[in-house]
C-alpha cells in the first residue's frame, strides 16, 4: 500500500507536517505538493492549531521540482494549466506561522518552499541552492524575488547565476535561516519554537504574520499605517485585555483566541 506524501504528527496545538515521498530526496511531484495544500488548508480553518513545522527527510527538506514531469512540458501546457501557481500559491497565503525545519538538500523549488515559510530552522547538514540555471530555466518558485530578500542582490544573483549551493553556516550568516543546530536536534527544536510561538494569542499572531508580509509588498509609510490599524484593532480584542491584565497583575495570561 503506498503511504501518504504528507505525514500529519499532531504535538498539542502545532502540526508537525513530514514530506514523505518514497523517493527520500521529496521531489515535488505534484501530489506531494497537493497534498502539503491539503494538509495546510485543514490547519488553517483548525482553530485548535497555533503554528505548523514542516520537515523533510534526513536526505532531503526537498531537492527540487519534479524533473521529470517539466521536462515534457511546453509554454502552453505550463500557462494553460498555471504550473507551480496552481497548487502552491495556498503555501504562500496560509495565514498561521510556519517554521520549515530544514536538513540535507533544500534545493530549487526546496528552498524557496523554505523561503515560503517564516521562519527557517537548519540543521548542519542542511545546502541551500537555486540550480535551475544548470537546467536552462529560471526559479519558478519564487528564488528571483524572496531570496534578494532574504539574501541580499550579491548572494542571490551568485546562487541563482551560477547554481551553486551554499552551506547552513553560509545561510545563516547570510539571514536566510534563523538558526543551525545538529541534526539531532532539528525536531526538538523546530517544535520548541512552534511551541513558543503557539502559546500566544492566535488572532495577533495571525496579524503579526499578515502585517511583517505586507512589509515586502508595500513602501515603508503604507506598511506603517498598516501596522498601526492592526495595532489598533487589537484594542477589539479579549485577548488584549487579559494579556495586559496578567501583565499589571503579574501572572501568565490565559488566551481565548478571541
Amino acid at each position: 500500500m503506498k503511504r501518504a506524501p504528507v505525514l500529519v504528527e499532531p504535538h498539542g496545538n502545532v502540526v508537525l507536517l513530514r514530506l514523505a515521498s518514497e523517493n527520500p530526496l521529496n521531489p515535488l511531484t505534484d501530489e506531494l505538493v497537493d497534498a502539503l495544500g491539503d494538509a495546510l488548508g485543514r490547519i488553517d480553518t483548525d482553530p485548535s492549531v497555533h503554528a505548523t513545522v514542516i520537515i523533510g527527510s534526513d536526505k532531503a527538506f526537498a531537492a527540487g521540482a519534479d524533473i521529470e514531469a517539466m521536462s515534457v512540458l511546453d509554454y502552453a501546457g505550463a500557462f494553460r494549466q498555471d504550473y507551480i501557481g496552481r497548487n502552491w500559491d495556498c503555501i504562500r497565503t496560509h495565514r498561521k506561522p510556519l517554521i520549515a525545519a530544514v536538513q540535507g538538500y533544500a534545493l530549487g523549488g526546496g528552498c524557496e518552499l523554505a523561503m515560503m515559510c517564516d521562519i527557517v530552522i537548519a540543521a548542519d547538514s542542511a545546502t541551500f541552492g537555486q540550480p535551475e540555471v544548470k537546467l536552462g530555466i529560471v526559479p519558478g518558485a519564487g528564488g528571483t524575488q524572496r531570496l534578494p530578500r532574504a539574501v541580499g542582490k550579491s548572494m542571490a544573483m551568485q546562487m541563482c547565476l551560477t547554481g551553486a549551493s551554499v552551506s547552513a553556516q553560509q545561510a545563516l550568516a547570510a539571514g536566510l535561516v534563523s538558526k543551525v543546530v545538529t541534526p539531532e536536534q532539528l525536531v526538538a527544536e523546530a517544535l520548541d519554537i512552534a511551541s513558543s510561538i503557539a502559546r500566544h494569542s492566535l488572532p495577533v499572531l495571525m496579524a503579526i504574520k499578515e502585517a511583517v508580509g505586507r512589509s515586502f509588498e508595500s513602501s515603508l509609510n503604507e506598511g506603517l499605517l498598516f501596522e498601526r490599524r492592526l495595532f489598533h484593532a487589537g484594542f477589539a480584542l479579549h485577548d488584549q485585555k487579559e494579556g495586559m491584565a496578567a501583565f499589571l497583575q503579574k501572572r501568565a495570561p490565559e488566551f481565548f483566541n478571541k
